[in-house]
């Protein structure tokens, strides 16, 4: 699942989504550091500024999540999108991914407008990413035969290690990085529930979801509800102290 041996070619035609991402962050980097704007006008304009989103530039909440300060800061999260992504796109199809990835990107982006001061500012996809170790986390919970044992571990090593950096580094929007991966972890459970009704409709009408693979744990809805809350409330009980 981790280890990539696709050519060039083979990877942007297996992996639409992912390749088109990051081409955009090639794309916007270039622009914001090649002569044809003024000096910062790119990164000025379009990265997360709360004063600028509270004044109605809600682009801002989109923006940058594609956007990069830096050539290591765009190295490293296109190199983790390659690494947690494809396997991902794989099995949820190219626009579902790309769906999943705006989505959670968005949703940290938000919770950055609400929980930080109006002069925070912000750029990167890392919220994004982190969306995609969420729903990766709702897979190990509710659908494991989906993945090894192997790489369930790799997962959640990849996750402790990136949520440590996220709280050591003052530099990291660590509001980001939460509500993306809770946002992440809530549509893959969401997701999980609709599968497994339609699953279960379709069985009764002809035995099909006999033929598909080992019992998924039946986890109450409620209990998974409950837990999300006392997570979110937990957050939000952690940023209202700083």
């Amino acid at each position: 699942m981790f280890i990539r041996t696709e050519n060039f070619r083979e990877f942007i035609r297996f992996y639409p989504a992912i390749s088109f991402i990051i081409f955009i962050h090639l794309l916007l980097y270039l622009f914001s550091v090649i002569p044809i704007f003024p000096n910062s006008w790119f990164i000025g304009n379009f990265s997360g500024v709360n004063l600028y989103i509270a004044e109605g530039q809600y682009w801002r909440l989109i923006t940058p999540i594609f956007l990069h300060n830096g050539f290591t800061h765009l190295l490293f999260n296109s190199f983790a999108l390659i690494i947690v992504g494809p396997g991902l796109e794989k099995r949820l199809g190219k626009v579902k991914f790309l769906s999943l990835y705006v989505l959670c990107g968005v949703s940290g982006n938000l919770a950055t407008f609400i929980l930080e001061p109006l002069s925070y500012t912000h750029t990167g996809s890392s919220g994004a990413i982190l969306g995609l170790f969420g729903f990766y986390t709702a897979i190990i919970m509710f659908r494991k035969h989906w993945i090894s044992r192997d790489h369930s571990h790799m997962i959640i090593a990849l996750l402790v290690i990136t949520l440590a950096t996220s709280f050591l580094q003052p530099e990291i929007n660590l509001t980001a990085h939460l509500f993306g991966l809770l946002i992440g972890f809530l549509i893959g459970t969401l997701s999980y529930y609709n599968q497994k009704e339609f699953r279960l409709s379709i069985g009764r009408a002809g035995n099909w979801a006999s033929s598909q693979g080992p019992a998924i744990k039946n986890t109450s809805p409620m209990k998974i509800l409950l837990w999300s809350t006392i997570i979110i409330l937990t957050i939000l009980g952690f940023f209202s102290q700083k």
